[in-house]
């Protein structure tokens, strides 16, 4: 298997790491995590389904008030983001639609709450149709604006993301903030993001407000990670888990440290067993499969997947997985049929730099090097910075003699090992 993991993971984890750290320097430390490995989650979840059950009582004994809908989802969304259990979003976006169905699809509130949910489901283009709509409507109108941005940049929509930008500048505005941030990150000017980003996190401190402190702590602890400040980051995410001790994004993210910096692998596993066993979301299997491989455990690895591929088959999971899935079936399975498959998908879903960045290394992992370097020219190429991207660009340059473009972009490459990885390192050094 070679390129897979790393990649895969890299999306997933929303990157990490430069080699401007000193890399000999260990900086995990087992004492100042380990207590929040063992935090009884079952308490928060307990707390939301009381809240469940509450607003679902109220529900049954009133049942022309339908708002208390919006209540039952609301609570079913927290089930989702504490558990990883699919069933809840799933749950809230039924509650959602019934919710809009009763207004007619006439209030604000209900259209942005149905289109929250299908961001997190990546029905990207469902959400835009339904924000389009508020937008109409006009009321709490910089809200809809600023999920505008989200949807069109995930859409790769760029000139109307910028627009909506535009519309909600507020640099006063912890929301704005985080937005501006993202916009430079996905320009690829890392130096702004954290800037913007630094401001924002100013903001939410201020605020005392939780969970926007949450929000910005593990933000600007990713793009610290991209800079190579990975002992920022790693102060973040405890500063994080500090304040919710079971949140599974920072523990995720101190795992990849331990790993692709500190270059522990059988601690960082021993961190994703434990955080697996909380917290139901499929990622935890490709991570564990990477580190197998890096340690040469092809059982591991194999067990690892076979349970991502069982999770990520359930229905529920719907459109979240395909370029994922599009990616094992090229790199590990060599199964292209299927690959193709779900690659088509993410360009219906999301015709963007990154979907048709797959499909130029599709066209590469085919020998069809010409077809890549095609679309890679005309798709990808200075319209996405990400390091995968990267790297399957340099292939491609390389494969068709373009060597003076292949090692300049291996170079770049090189800069951002521990956000890579040690399995992809290995891979562009071969470059």
């Amino acid at each position: 298997m070679k390129n897979t993991f790393t990649s895969l993971i890299t999306v997933t984890l929303f990157g990490l790491f430069s080699c401007t750290t000193n890399n000999n320097k260990t900086i995990a430390n087992k004492a100042h995590y380990d207590k929040y490995l063992h935090t009884e989650i079952k308490k928060s979840i307990a707390k939301s389904h009381q809240e469940l059950n509450f607003w679902d009582d109220k529900l049954n004994n009133n049942p022309t008030q339908y708002v208390y809908l919006y209540q039952i989802a609301a609570a079913s969304s927290s089930l989702f983001t504490e558990s990883g259990n699919i069933f809840y979003l799933k749950e809230a976006e039924k509650k959602l639609v019934a919710l809009n169905k009763k207004t007619n699809y006439s209030q604000v509130g209900a259209l942005r709450g149905l289109a929250r949910n299908y961001i997190s489901q990546h029905r990207f283009k469902e959400s835009l149709e339904l924000l389009k709509q508020a937008e109409l409507i006009g009321e709490d109108l910089n809200s809809t604006q600023k999920m505008l941005f989200d949807v069109h940049l995930e859409l790769g929509n760029v000139d109307e993301a910028q627009s909506y930008l535009i519309k909600i500048k507020d640099f006063s505005d912890f929301h704005y903030l985080l937005r501006v941030s993202k916009w430079h990150d996905y320009k690829g000017d890392l130096a702004s993001a954290i800037k913007y980003m630094e401001k924002a996190t100013d903001k939410a401190i201020e605020s005392n407000n939780k969970q926007l402190k949450i929000w910005s702590f593990t933000n600007l602890a990713d793009f610290y990670g991209h800079n190579g400040q990975i002992k920022e980051a790693y102060d973040l995410y405890l500063e994080t888990l500090a304040l919710d001790p079971a949140n599974a994004y920072a523990k995720k993210q101190i795992a990849w440290i331990v790993y692709s910096h500190d270059k522990k692998p059988a601690e960082a596993l021993r961190i994703l067993e434990q955080l697996s066993t909380q917290h139901k979301s499929p990622d935890y299997e490709l991570l564990k499969a990477e580190i197998a491989m890096f340690i040469n455990n092809d059982s591991l690895k194999e067990k690892a997947l076979k349970k991502y591929l069982s999770k990520v088959a359930a229905p529920a999971y719907g459109e979240m997985y395909n370029q994922h899935l599009a990616k094992l079936y090229l790199e590990e399975f060599n199964d292209s049929e299927n690959s193709l498959k779900y690659i088509n998908k993410e360009l219906r879903n999301r015709p963007t730099p990154a979907s048709y960045n797959l499909l130029s290394w599709y066209y590469y992992k085919n020998k069809e090097y010409k077809k890549a370097l095609e679309i890679v020219t005309k798709h990808v190429l200075n319209k996405t910075f990400e390091p995968e991207a990267q790297y399957h660009m340099a292939e491609i340059f390389k494969a068709n003699g373009l060597h003076k473009e292949a090692n300049q972009l291996k170079k770049e490459l090189l800069e951002s090992s521990f956000e890579l990885g040690p399995v992809m390192t290995s891979e562009i050094l071969k470059i």
